[in-house]
């Protein structure tokens, strides 16, 4: 239940979603003054969200700052959100995705020696196909990477973010490891991903990565020409939004 109103909620906020539904109200009327009417608000509509300046404004001032780590700053356990792992069914094969950064740093905190154990969390987001655990084969992943199985925990019930956060408390209290943790998310997710882990009980330190903009002077044309990857960046931004309205209003944030 929860994923189909995930899924619907995700389609009613996509601006593109609606510049579609515009675009039909603009074809389907019949009165003139008020196609004109339409036609205009759905222009604007269109040149507000495709102006790729804007959201880059607002995904730069969303998205959590970068780690600096001080010398001999440690910590037990990095948790690693899923949520970067595609699967083929016919296959049974494990593709990786855009954030797949999260994976990168993950081992690369443990290689480097800024964590001593990496937590996994994340089951599968499929409701037919709950076979293909995301956490299962990250966990493989790691080992084949060189990380010794003692230092891998891993949990792969979890659905969201909250059940990320919940399942995560209940490992690392049946296994006694005190906090503070590091969260290994996306620089997006990270304000909404903190927040529920704390709300959970769990200390944490954030260690944001696979970031979709980067603070460099933006030029001319990249102000002004509109952009349809504006729109998906839209998504992005709105999914993380209300998500974290939704969670703060059900008291799960």
């Amino acid at each position: 239940m929860f994923f189909v109103l995930s899924k619907v909620l995700n389609f009613l906020i996509s601006p593109f979603n609606w510049l579609l539904v515009l675009l039909l109200i603009c074809f389907l009327r019949k009165d003139q003054q008020k196609k004109r009417r339409w036609i205009i608000f759905t222009t604007c509509w269109f040149l507000f969200f495709s102006n790729p300046y804007i959201i880059y404004k607002l995904m730069l001032k969303w998205q959590a700052p970068q780690k600096t780590f001080v010398a001999g700053e440690q910590y037990p356990t990095g948790i690693l959100l899923a949520g970067f792992v595609g699967f083929e069914f016919k296959s049974k094969q494990g593709f990786y995705g855009a954030a797949s950064d999260r994976f990168i740093q993950a081992v690369r905190l443990y290689k480097t020696g800024r964590i001593k154990k990496i937590l996994i969390t994340g089951g599968s987001g499929s409701i037919k196909r709950q076979e293909y655990k995301e956490a299962d084969f990250v966990k493989e992943q790691l080992q084949e990477m060189g990380i010794p199985v003692t230092d891998i925990l891993s949990e792969n019930q979890s659905r969201n973010t909250y059940e990320n956060a919940i399942y995560s408390k209940k490992l690392l209290d049946s296994l006694q490891i005190k906090g503070p943790y590091l969260l290994i998310t996306s620089a997006m997710h990270m304000k909404r991903s903190q927040q529920v882990f704390t709300k959970a009980g769990l200390e944490t330190v954030a260690y944001p990565c696979n970031y979709n903009v980067i603070n460099n002077p933006q030029d001319f044309p990249g102000v002004i020409i509109p952009s349809t990857s504006s729109f998906y960046n839209w998504d992005i931004y709105l999914k993380e939004v209300v998500g974290l309205l939704v969670y703060k209003l059900t008291g799960k944030a």
